[in-house]
């Protein structure tokens, strides 16, 4: 019995092996991202495989216990493990850099390149290059978290130009929280911001359902939504030289380059 893709996507059998292998480290208690990666990577399934480990973050926060769970070492432990499955790039989906400053993912990711033998990036170095791609100054900022961690993203891009005019958030914590806020509720707060004269909307959380509501808000305010999980991915395959435009039903940022 042949196995087959379902949908409008060219057929896809059991026999096809990705060239490329893509590792991506995830929060712990993150029940959105690979779902949501798996829908966005599935025309793409004859080239390239998607493959996850985790490490244990529950909470998100400004105080010390919550900073220490982006300690260097269990994260670098989860990449040991995506490693043996011999990668050709590993990608850290999470944006704890937004509010932690972006020189944390600089350290990580070099610190990854050196441990996995393979070129590495992030949920926020993906986002940074999609901002410079369109040409973002001004963003609508849509997250999960509270006013504190808000306020932290909000400082951090406003030290590389980039100006968060308009924010709407949901004051959470807990990590798996954030995934139970439903895509309707999403679509809601990305037009609350949308609206307001930015260049583009930024949903930055892994564990919210924004790929899934994207290109609705594209459609009604004519700006990109960058999606941090959308974002991640797009940003991993462009290490390489791979056509997106099949996943471009998910959003403009599948449209974008970057140049190399």
């Amino acid at each position: 019995m042949s196995a087959e893709m379902p949908g409008e996507f060219a057929p896809l059998t059991l026999r096809s092996v990705p060239d490329l292998r893509i590792g991506m480290l995830v929060p712990s208690s993150n029940t959105a991202l690979e779902p949501a990666t798996a829908l966005l990577a599935a025309p793409l399934a004859d080239r390239v495989g998607v493959h996850f480990s985790r490490f244990q973050v529950t909470r998100i926060a400004l105080d010390e216990a919550a900073d220490a769970q982006f300690s260097l070492d269990p994260i670098l432990a989860a990449g040991d493990l995506l490693a043996d499955a011999k990668l050709s790039a590993i990608a850290w989906n999470g944006t704890s850099a937004s509010w932690r400053g972006f020189d944390t993912d600089a350290r990580l990711c070099a610190a990854l390149e050196d441990r996995a033998g393979c070129p590495a990036t992030s949920a926020i170095v993906s986002l940074n290059a999609a901002l410079e791609a369109f040409g973002v100054r001004r963003i609508g900022l849509v997250t999960p978290y509270s006013s504190d961690v808000e306020a932290a993203i909000v400082r951090n891009y406003a030290t590389i130009g980039i100006e968060i005019a308009a924010t709407c958030r949901e004051d959470l914590s807990d990590n798996f929280s954030f995934a139970e806020i439903s895509p309707d509720r999403v679509a809601e707060m990305c037009r609350e911001v949308a609206g307001q004269g930015v260049d583009a909307v930024a949903i930055v959380c892994t564990n919210m359902r924004g790929p899934f509501v994207a290109a609705e808000i594209e459609a009604e305010f004519g700006i990109p939504v960058l999606d941090s999980i959308a974002v991640t991915l797009w940003g991993t395959l462009n290490l390489f030289d791979i056509d997106q435009s099949a996943l471009a039903p998910y959003g403009q940022i599948f449209t974008k380059r970057i140049q190399k």
